[in-house]
């Protein structure tokens, strides 16, 4: 068996349920979760009658590289959304079956096992990369974020040591779970240290396209490359999804794009990995790709959810509006577990402590005294949510 099975830690939602086991809900209220960022808004319509019209091509193989015509449309997506000059859908685009899938198989096929590697994660972060790093032979190593550095790694602060072990830095922005975006000259500055010690910039934007109409549209790295004039994006390969877009996490439906020689031992491996996403899948994935109109009403469902959740909440809990995504990540007035503990027994609305999302590292631990918030149930459910939760913080004044 391999050892370094024994090194991963349980997930997220496994030590919850744990925390949680010896804990009653409030029978008398109707349990709302907040918990699981699981998007709950209706699935396009019209990509679930293109899966269903296409569901004769289950009798054919797929191949791993994906169809002409599904590559073609995210180049087309990516060219309008981050302004690329350009972008081969033969060479630097590869359709993958949701980006879990993808981050973990990413790293196993760029990571060599050296004792002395590294694998650089944003801390609160993604379990992925943590388990992707483990089970490639490498150390994951973290970069704390918190409200010091506006929840964005200081990249500058990283000794060289690090960098020059470093073989993958993962970024993820809009972040999970603080929702902030980094800015153009991070990117830049990132793209710098990556030419200067040679490692991958693997950016997880999986959430880029929710945020407020009347803001900034999230950057993205292959955007940021394109301003320096480096359309090959050497060193740099993005992640994106169809589950936060277009309301379709069942559909498992992503993309890897950027670096083609990066993506050309990567298609190998995949071929080897045997994941190539089903004919069907892939149609109904290029129709999703190939319409906004859905992709703004949803960002306007979840604007006017932080609008009455924050209205709410405003006056008796330290949180803020992030740059992008749907999560929210307030301070507690206790222990995040103990806060997570109580508020399912008294109020029955399900979160995630904070702490469960971090690493606690030489005795701190960035996501400790915070909770996530996900907005992804109804508006009046997260409306009774935000008011059940100002209720049981006044009540611990009292």
């Amino acid at each position: 068996m391999n050892t370094d099975l024994d090194r991963l830690q349980p997930y997220p939602f496994e030590k919850l349920r744990a925390l949680l086991a010896d804990i009653t809900p409030n029978p008398a209220m109707r349990p709302v979760a907040l918990s699981i960022g699981e998007p709950k808004h209706p699935s396009p319509p019209f990509v679930l009658r293109t899966l269903a019209d296409n569901l004769d091509k289950a009798a054919v193989y797929p191949t791993t590289l994906g169809i002409a015509e599904l590559r073609q449309g995210i180049a087309d997506w990516l060219q309008r959304r981050f302004q690329l000059a350009r972008i081969d859908p033969a060479t630097q685009i590869i359709p993958v079956n949701g980006t879990r899938e993808a981050l973990f198989s990413f790293t196993q096929a760029m990571v060599r096992r050296d004792s002395e590697g590294l694998v650089v994660s944003p801390n609160p972060f993604y379990q992925i990369y943590e388990g992707a790093a483990f089970l490639a032979g490498v150390e994951p190593h973290y970069l704390a974020c918190d409200q010091s550095n506006g929840f964005i790694p200081d990249f500058d602060q990283v000794p060289d040591r690090v960098w020059q072990q470093c073989q993958v830095l993962f970024i993820c922005t809009p972040g999970n779970p603080t929702g902030a975006v980094m800015p153009e000259s991070t990117l830049h500055r990132l793209i710098e240290l990556a030419d200067q010690h040679d490692f991958v910039i693997a950016s997880d934007e999986c959430y880029s396209e929710i945020y407020a109409e009347q803001g900034t549209r999230p950057i993205g790295l292959l955007q940021a490359c394109a301003t320096l004039g480096r359309n090959d994006y050497a060193r740099c390969v993005v992640f994106h999804s169809l589950s936060k877009r277009s309301n379709l996490p069942g559909l498992r439906s992503g993309f890897v794009a950027g670096d083609a020689r990066l993506l050309t031992p990567y298609l190998t491996y995949r071929t080897y990995h045997g994941c190539a996403m089903p004919i069907q899948t892939q149609l109904a994935s290029l129709a999703a790709w190939q319409d906004e109109d859905h992709v703004i009403e949803n960002r306007q469902q979840y604007q006017a959810k932080f609008d009455a959740v924050l209205d709410i909440l405003g006056g008796v809990m330290d949180v803020q509006r992030p740059d992008a995504g749907f999560y929210l990540w307030p301070r507690t007035p206790m222990d995040d577990r103990e806060f997570t503990r109580r508020l399912l027994a008294e109020q029955n609305v399900a979160v995630v402590p904070g702490s469960f999302l971090s690493r606690e590292i030489d005795g701190y631990n960035p996501g400790a005294g915070r909770i996530r918030m996900a907005l992804v149930a109804p508006l009046a459910d997260c409306v009774e949510a935000a008011q059940r939760i100002r209720r049981f913080i006044e009540e611990l004044d009292t």
